[in-house]
């Protein structure tokens, strides 16, 4: 077998697929062993008394993402809701990654910062709703969409092997 890998891109989804809340995904793109990533969203979900009585917040189980930090270039904030940023001030500080939101985004995590005793003050890169930003070989353009919370945005995430959009 040879040394040389071809590129691949990969969705490794940590939270928030088939289920409400708990929003996490990591988009890889590179040969296995040389990958790198980028981290959407970090989410909560919310304790339902039936299935997890006594249980008020889950979050996304990220041991992965912290075995590969090292290779995570940015964590994108798609919009301001809980199970998409609810997670940020408890999981960032194990990862310890750029984190790029929007300005409503950006002030809704600097409001809940403010509100929580000993939460970490998270740096954030702050990028207008239609803007763009890369990292790596992704390139990402924040794309406005119609939801319940202001500036909430899809993702067009652009590879060398073509286009993803992440609806958020």
């Amino acid at each position: 077998m040879s040394t040389d890998q071809a590129s691949e891109l990969v969705f490794l989804p940590l939270g928030g697929v088939g289920e409400i809340g708990m929003n996490m995904g990591l988009y890889g793109y590179g040969p296995p062993r040389q990958r790198k990533w980028i981290m959407v969203d970090c989410g909560v979900t919310f304790g339902h008394a039936a299935e997890t009585p006594g249980v008020d917040l889950i979050m996304p189980d990220i041991r992965f993402a912290e075995a590969e930090k090292h290779n995570i270039l940015a964590l994108l904030l798609t919009h301001g809701h809980e199970d998409h940023i609810g997670a940020v001030l408890d999981l960032w500080p194990r990862l310890n990654i750029p984190v790029v939101a929007t300005p409503f985004t950006a002030g809704l995590l600097a409001a809940k910062r403010e509100g929580e005793r000993n939460a970490p003050n998270v740096p954030v890169q702050v990028v207008a709703p239609d803007g763009k930003v890369a990292f790596g070989p992704f390139s990402i353009e924040f794309v406005p969409v119609a939801h319940s919370i202001p500036e909430a945005n899809a993702l067009a995430i652009r590879t060398p092997a073509g286009l993803v959009v992440h609806t958020g």
